[in-house]
């Protein structure tokens, strides 16, 4: 595939790179459109370079955005993964461009909003037939088509670096499937951001699957066993809390797949807080646990100038506008924490969840 040209952007002074880059795992949610700001995170943090990445985690899409990263990475280091990251999102721009494509592009985009509030009257015409079985018998997935002409899944497995974590959640059983290692498949990511709304269950190992938000967006305990990093980096893109009291349908419902797609992750703040007090106060064998260091850069506060609508909204130049929101971000976060990584947490982890 023909790699776009890097966007221009004006020159600026580089910052000062430290001798060796500071290894950290990276955790990256899922959240439709608004994947688009990840991508921008990732791409300062590439350009940057004072970070390398032991691991990440994704879930839906920003298990998208991982094996994309991971599959650039393993071919030709940084700049390499940043074109991989702008040839996706351009490619989901197009996509959202064709036919019954674009209807299933922009409610997989929407994140969570319910089928009778697409945007198209074709597809609230066919989304009252119910299931994707009804309505999309043939199983019609672009984002399937779009990852598997862009990564090499083989290479992907076979890199050393960075371990991949891609959840998604069990059908039958309800819970968390983390893969990773051998298993990071084509499948694996399309269970990982498969809304059963939107597309039939994706069936791997004779096991069905839909989206990891439901239990793990995204997973961090697969950190605290499996990597050395002792440093997670969250990318955070559906807000924890909210002022404003919704009121209006569309506003409820965004709130309820916000709250929803958060639960898990709340449970893993938890339980990281718990263990780090009871380190600190001796009660635990240092020995046998680690305390981790949470940081985390908050998409909240960046989005939420984008209306609920623009998650239909699959045209470049409003995911160029989340990539320039994601790199401010993470310009912002790295000039201000970069100095903790290895040192202390930057995210208040109780006052998440008390």
């Amino acid at each position: 595939m023909k790699m776009p040209r890097l966007f221009a952007e004006p020159k600026a002074k580089a910052p000062a790179k430290a001798s060796k880059p500071r290894i950290v795992n990276l955790a990256l949610q899922g959240g439709g459109a608004h994947g688009a700001f990840t991508w921008g995170v990732i791409d300062h943090l590439l350009e940057d370079g004072r970070l390398d990445f032991e691991a990440v985690s994704g879930t839906s899409a920003g298990a998208l955005n991982a094996v994309v990263l991971a599959d650039g990475l393993s071919r030709g280091g940084s700049a390499e993964a940043r074109a991989r990251l702008e040839a996706f999102w351009t490619g989901v721009s197009r996509a959202g461009t064709i036919g019954g494509a674009r209807d299933l592009v922009q409610s997989w985009m929407s994140f969570w909003s319910v089928p009778t509030f697409r945007p198209s009257q074709w597809f609230d015409m066919m989304s009252n037939l119910g299931s994707p079985y009804g309505f999309n018998p043939h199983n019609i997935n672009p984002l399937r088509d779009l990852v598997e002409g862009l990564v090499d899944f083989e290479r992907v497995r076979k890199a050393a670096r960075p371990k991949l974590f891609i959840s998604a959640t069990n059908v039958r059983n309800g819970k968390i499937k983390v893969f990773t290692d051998g298993e990071v498949t084509a499948d694996a990511v399309m269970a990982s951001a498969c809304l059963p709304y939107l597309f039939q269950t994706v069936i791997v190992d004779g096991e069905p699957y839909w989206d990891g938000g439901f239990m793990g967006n995204p997973a961090l305990f697969p950190f605290f066993t499996e990597t050395k990093a002792e440093d997670i980096l969250l990318v955070q893109i559906n807000p924890i809390e909210r002022n404003a009291v919704p009121t209006g349908t569309k506003e409820i419902l965004e709130r309820m797949s916000e709250i929803t797609f958060n639960a898990s992750l709340l449970r893993e703040f938890r339980a990281i807080d718990f263990v780090n007090r009871m380190l600190d106060e001796g009660r635990l064998d240092s020995k046998r646990y680690r305390k981790n260091r949470v940081h985390r850069i908050d998409g909240g506060q960046a989005l939420e100038r984008f209306s609920a609508s623009s998650k239909f909204d699959t045209s470049l130049s409003f995911f160029e506008q989340l990539r320039d929101a994601g790199r401010e971000a993470a310009r912002d976060w790295l000039n201000a924490h970069f100095a903790d990584v290895g040192v202390r947490g930057t995210v208040d982890l109780r006052s998440q969840f008390s």
